[in-house]
C-alpha cells in the first residue's frame, strides 16, 4: 500500500471508506512486487496499479463489489491465460495473489499516521492468510513510540509484533509466517508487513567530479545523498546541487557520528590512503548495506594490504566492492556513476549484474535470500547528520 500512501493518507484524514486490493503473493514473473496496492473509493476514484495494466479492470470490479457488499476480505488469483492473452490474466507469465478488503478509516484511526514515513519508520502488519475473523486485520508498530496499536489482540498481536519490529529495523517490506504453535500463537498466520521508512542514505566520500554525477544518480534512485570531504574548498553545496547535504569533515570522523542502517550505501571515491584506510576500517565494521571504493587494481591491492595491517579481517574485506562499480566500460563521470548505481541496485536485490539476454528464468524473480531473513537484526540509528 506504500505505493499509494499519499492518496490513502488523504482519504483516511477525510474519513472516506475505500476498497484496498494488495498483492500478497507472486509466482513466476510479475511486473510489481508483493505489497503493491490499488485502492478505489466509494465515488469510483481509483489509484495505483498492481500489474502494469494486465488485470486492473478485474481488480477494479472486485474493489467496487467489496465497497458495495461490505463483506469479509476476499482472495483472488490472476494468472496467464493460455486461451486468450488479452483476457484477464498476466501475459508476462506470472501469477498474482490479491487480497481485497473494505477499509473504513474510522476503524483504523492510526492508519493515516502510519502511512507517513517521512520522519519516522512505521510498520503496518496486515494479515493476508489465516482464520476468517483475523483476515485483513492490521497492527501498527512505530519505531519511536515502540507501542503497537491496531485490531490484532492476544497471542496473535504479540507474535506479529515481533516479526514486524524485525522488518522495521531492517527497513523493508516482506511477507512472513507467524504462529502455528502453542508457545507463540495457536493460529498460523501469513502477514504482509509494509514498512514506511525515511529514504535510505547514500554517503559519498570525496568531493570530486565523480561524486557530483553519483549524487545525481543517487537522488534519482531515491537516496538521501550526503557528500563529505575534509577539504572545504571542494566540499561546497554549489558543486553538489543534487546532494541533500554537503559536509566538511574528515570522512572517518563524520561516519562515526552519523546514523546508518542496513540500507545505507557507502561510496568511497577519494582513492587516497590517508582518507580511505581509517574510513573503510570503520565502515567495514558497521551494519551498512553496501561499501564500495574507487581506484585502480594497483590501488585496490595496496588498499587491501593496508586494511589487513590495520586489523581488518578477511570476512570484513569480503564485503568491500573494489574497484567500485560494474564493468560497463565507463569512462566519463556520468558513465561511472551509472556503473556504481547499477552495482548498488544489483547488490541490494541480489541481482547477477548480467544482461537479461544471458540469463534464464523469470525476469521479475522473487527476491533472493534477503539480508537478515530469519536472523537477528541490528537496530537502526535514526539520526540526522
Amino acid at each position: 500500500m506504500l505505493n499509494i500512501a499519499d492518496t490513502l493518507r488523504r482519504w483516511c484524514r477525510e474519513a472516506r471508506p475505500f476498497a484496498l486490493a494488495t498483492v500478497v503473493g507472486v509466482t513466476g514473473s510479475a511486473p510489481l512486487p508483493v505489497g503493491t496496492s490499488v485502492a478505489v473509493d466509494e465515488d469510483g476514484n481509483a489509484v495505483g496499479s498492481i500489474s502494469g495494466g494486465c488485470v486492473e479492470g478485474a481488480v477494479y470490479e472486485l474493489c467496487r463489489a467489496a465497497l458495495r457488499d461490505r463483506g469479509a476480505p476476499q482472495r483472488a488469483r490472476f494468472g496467464y491465460s493460455d486461451d486468450d492473452a488479452f483476457a484477464v490474466g498476466l501475459t508476462c507469465g506470472g501469477e498474482l495473489d490479491v487480497l481485497v478488503q473494505r477499509v473504513d478509516p474510522r476503524d483504523h484511526p492510526h492508519l493515516a499516521d502510519a502511512l507517513d514515513g517521512r520522519t519516522a519508520a512505521v510498520a503496518v502488519a496486515q494479515v493476508v492468510e489465516g482464520p476468517g475473523e483475523l483476515l485483513g486485520r492490521m497492527l501498527f508498530v512505530d519505531a519511536e513510540e515502540g507501542v503497537p496499536y491496531g485490531s490484532l489482540t492476544g497471542a496473535a498481536r504479540r507474535a506479529v509484533r515481533v516479526r514486524a519490529e524485525g522488518l522495521l529495523r531492517a527497513g523493508r517490506t516482506a511477507r512472513v509466517e507467524v504462529g502455528g504453535d502453542a508457545a507463540t500463537c495457536p493460529e498460523r498466520l501469513s502477514v504482509l508487513v509494509h514498512v514506511a521508512a525515511p529514504r535510505p542514505r547514500m554517503l559519498i566520500f570525496g568531493a570530486v567530479d565523480f561524486a557530483a554525477a553519483l549524487g545525481r544518480a543517487g537522488a534519482f534512485l531515491g537516496y538521501r545523498v550526503t557528500v563529505c570531504d575534509a577539504r572545504p574548498v571542494f566540499a561546497t553545496p554549489a558543486r553538489f546541487p543534487d546532494a541533500d547535504e554537503v559536509v566538511v569533515d574528515w570522512p572517518h570522523r563524520y561516519l562515526a557520528r552519523t546514523g546508518v542502517d542496513t540500507r545505507t550505501a557507502v561510496c568511497v571515491l577519494t582513492h587516497d590512503a590517508k582518507f580511505d584506510i581509517p574510513l573503510l576500517r570503520l565502515a567495514l565494521d558497521l551494519p551498512v548495506g553496501y561499501i564500495g571504493a574507487m581506484g585502480s587494481r594497483r590501488t585496490h591491492d595496496e588498499r587491501l594490504r593496508l586494511l589487513s595491517e590495520a586489523g581488518v579481517t578477511d570476512e570484513q574485506l569480503a564485503r568491500l566492492r573494489s574497484p567500485i562499480g560494474l564493468d560497463l566500460g565507463a569512462r566519463t563521470p556520468e558513465e561511472t556513476a551509472l556503473s556504481i548505481a547499477a552495482e548498488i541496485v544489483a547488490d541490494t536485490h541480489r541481482g547477477t549484474g548480467l544482461p537479461l539476454s544471458r540469463t534464464t528464468g523469470p525476469i521479475h524473480h522473487p527476491a533472493r535470500q534477503e539480508r537478515g531473513e530469519g536472523a537477528e537484526f541490528t537496530p537502526i540509528t535514526w539520526l540526522a547528520s
